[in-house]
């Protein structure tokens, strides 16, 4: 456990635990839906999920009785920076990786997310990482690899995916001298809001005129699902538990993104997982296990046996003046 990290009862450690894993196994889920909304222009599109995800989380927070909160210069630019990196930018590099080298590249490196955390998220908050939680991320990152399955790749295909992998660690990070402050609720609300300017401006940049149109059914409805199920829930989930079970023990959880993905596309019957897909999810729930385990306790040293000690001796009796000297009382 890293210095400074609550300790958890159990049925704390529980609900954070499931809320970690409930999100990031709804993140892949949206694999698919990615299908159904291919043809929508991609950065017009990730604006309208997160228009319509700070409306619902906004909504919720007013209807909770959560009002604003004043927030310093420094801590509307770290906002800003959180929105800016772990949205948009985020979802520019995956975009873009893709086109370049196709999905397999960007999802192996993002597998590495489990691992990256157990590193840099305690030295983020000046601890030690814990040799345990990184052994454990590097089964998970072994593991979702695995369940990602493996691709060819090309140089520019690469540096997009190292970006996205970047900005997914800013969306833990730069998130946790917030969480204090505005709590995960108006967390999520605030940067989804701020995102949605941010991707019109690149979707202008790179799509013209064509960054946005009206959608047909089914393209509304995978947007919706977007915003409802990959977006509000799921980023409330992962910022209610982030800060009570650390960016290390949390970022284990990013390897339940592949995990979600081949469960529903199992259950939707689009394709049936492969032995190695199988094998590369029980990795991620072991080394899931690994990293939650707490450390035993060291048995304290054996101390060698003292010998028995000796009585004093009586004290021969002192003279009868110094009898006298001990009843009247001595100066200092």
């Amino acid at each position: 456990m890293s210095e400074g990290q609550a300790v958890l009862s159990i049925p704390d450690m529980n609900t954070h635990v499931a809320g970690a894993a409930g999100a990031m196994f709804l993140v892949g889920t949206l694999a698919a839906v990615s299908g159904v909304i291919a043809d929508y222009p991609v950065y017009g599109g990730q604006a309208l999920r997160y228009a319509l995800a700070a409306v619902i989380l906004l909504a919720v927070a007013r209807a909770r009785g959560l009002g604003l909160v004043r927030l310093r210069q420094r801590e509307w630019a770290l906002l800003a920076a959180l929105s800016l990196t772990g949205l948009v930018l985020f979802n520019v590099c995956v975009v873009e990786a893709t086109r370049a080298a196709g999905p397999a590249l960007p999802g192996i490196v993002l597998g590495t997310v489990p691992l990256a955390l157990a590193l840099v998220g305690p030295i983020f908050t000046g601890a030690r990482p814990s040799p345990r939680v990184v052994a454990a991320g590097l089964v998970v990152a072994t593991g979702a690899s695995l369940a990602t399955g493996a691709g060819s790749g090309n140089l520019p295909g690469l540096l997009w995916s190292l970006g996205a992998l970047v900005c997914e660690l800013c969306f833990s990070l730069l998130a946790l001298p917030l969480l204090p402050l505005i709590g995960p609720l108006r967390l999520s609300a605030w940067t989804a809001a701020l995102a949605v300017p941010f991707l019109l401006v690149a979707g202008l940049a790179l799509d013209g005129r064509h960054v946005l149109r009206a959608p047909t059914a089914a393209e509304a409805g995978g947007l919706v699902y977007l915003a409802l199920v990959v977006t509000t829930v799921a980023f409330f989930l992962w910022y209610r538990s982030l800060p009570r079970l650390g960016a290390d023990r949390a970022g284990l959880f990013a390897g339940m993104i592949p995990v979600g993905a081949l469960a529903t596309a199992a259950l939707l019957g689009i394709a049936v997982p492969s032995a190695a897909d199988l094998a590369g999810a029980a990795l991620v729930i072991s080394g899931i296990a690994l990293g939650l385990r707490s450390p035993s306790p060291r048995r304290p040293a054996r101390q060698p046996a003292r010998p028995p000690a000796l009585r004093p001796a009586r004290p021969a009796a002192a003279p009868r003046a110094a009898s006298l000297a001990s009843r009247e009382g001595t100066t200092r």
